[in-house]
């Protein structure tokens, strides 16, 4: 029996309309969409049409098309999968809603007579349909009674940024949590890869236009092996991603593949980030050049479904009975 890792002609299609309608559309407005807290209106109609997300998306696909935005603009890409964190939660996810998920690991919320009190000081939105809180394996569904603050964003801008809080808010539905949270690593993994893709990418652009000692700084050695170990580790964390996506399709709990898929998202997009940043040295840290968004979006990003430590500890404690190798 062979094995290959390759795209369908229908997964490369999908793969390059999401590209193009990031490239074409958002790129232009980036700063713009940073700036207004959200996406433009029309461009979010242009994107739901497009259908590349919708209820019937597998998780695989979904990650396609989250790494084509998030290559350009990871907040954008937060505002327009609005239902994308909550697909696991089939009680929570509606078409045309916007979900957060609060991965409750801080034990900042309270549950008491079937209603939650508690905050979470920073969510990416400025406005949102469901909420769903997770804690003690248990996704708890709220549709109302919640208030949203508006706060200063450090990353995602094009989502918004709010403080979530919950005073004897209503629980419309329980749900189990395991399935679901898996979705979820998931969803931040491939968001992750493409942030991580997108500040790669502008980076080496920048070495091999980039002159010094008579030739492209990136044909110095040492910047030459930083720019590999950047695809690399790109390479490595979409591997992942498409492994945990692969077994939610397959209808698995995806405790192990979802929970390591963050994890090695998170480290390498951590590590590439700021190397992008290093790589333009003084030019990186300004606004002229995306560099500095995209190392911002990732230190948000790393903080999404319960953040890189989490999925660790999930990691750790399943490594046990983990077969390690593809099966």
């Amino acid at each position: 029996m062979s094995f290959r890792l390759a795209l369908s002609d229908e997964e490369r299609l999908v793969q390059e309309t999401a590209r193009r309608f990031a490239e074409d559309r958002l790129l232009p407005r980036l700063r713009a969409h940073e700036q207004a807290r959200g996406v433009a209106p029309e461009l979010g109609r242009e994107f739901a049409a497009l259908g590349l997300v919708g209820a019937e998306a597998g998780a695989f696909v979904r990650a396609l098309v989250l790494e084509e935005l998030a290559a350009v603009d990871p907040g954008a890409a937060v505002a327009l999968d609005g239902t994308g964190p909550a697909i696991g939660f089939p009680d929570a996810a509606a078409a045309g809603c916007r979900a957060v998920v609060v991965d409750d690991v801080d034990d900042r919320f309270r549950l008491h007579d079937g209603r939650l009190d508690g905050e979470a000081p920073w969510v990416p939105a400025d406005r949102i349909d469901v909420a769903v809180v997770l804690k003690d394996e248990r996704a708890h569904v709220v549709r109302e009674g919640f208030r949203l603050t508006a706060v200063k964003p450090c990353g995602l801008e094009a989502a918004g940024a709010s403080r979530l809080v919950l005073a004897g808010t209503p629980v419309a539905a329980v749900v189990e949590v395991r399935h679901g949270r898996a979705h979820l690593r998931t969803w931040v993994a491939a968001l992750l890869v493409g942030a991580a893709r997108g500040a790669h990418h502008y980076a080496m652009r920048y070495a091999t236009e980039r002159t010094a000692f008579g030739r492209p700084i990136a044909h110095h050695q040492a910047l030459a092996f930083l720019i590999a170990d950047l695809a690399i580790a790109v390479d490595a964390a979409r591997l992942a991603v498409w492994r945990a996506a692969a077994a939610l399709d397959r209808g698995e709990t995806a405790e192990w593949e979802a929970a390591t898929a963050l994890a090695e998202a998170a480290e390498q997009a951590l590590f590439v980030g700021p190397s992008a940043v290093q790589i333009l040295g003084g030019h990186g840290f300004m606004k002229d050049h995306p560099v500095e968004k995209w190392m911002r979006d990732i230190r948000t990003l790393a903080s999404l479904g319960g953040g890189r430590e989490a999925a660790e500890v999930a990691a750790a404690g399943l490594a046990v009975e983990h077969e390690a190798g593809l099966r």
